[in-house]
């Protein structure tokens, strides 16, 4: 998964590609359903018990990014919020 527009995000450089979020996003939704899918294949028997941990600690990643992301948003709109006009 590309994570250079969120890095780019987090970072405060402006993305230049307006559907790089929605790459991103997308990106995100695959790395998820690989690391279910490596599960899913562990429970079964049928995978590399090396490839499941690498699959789950890359979905951990993953959903630790996103998280970082939404609270600046959130905390980026509060911030809005509390300015006087």
């Amino acid at each position: 998964m590309d994570l250079s527009p969120i890095q780019a995000g987090l970072a405060g450089t402006p993305v230049s590609k307006p559907n790089a979020a929605t790459k991103a996003a997308a990106g995100f939704a695959d790395m998820l359903r690989q690391a279910e899918l490596q599960a899913e294949a562990a429970v079964t028997g049928g995978a590399d018990p090396h490839a499941l941990v690498t699959a789950l600690a890359e979905g951990q990643l993953a959903v630790d990014t996103v998280a970082t992301i939404r609270d600046r948003v959130v905390e980026a709109y509060q911030e809005i919020l509390r300015m006087q006009v």
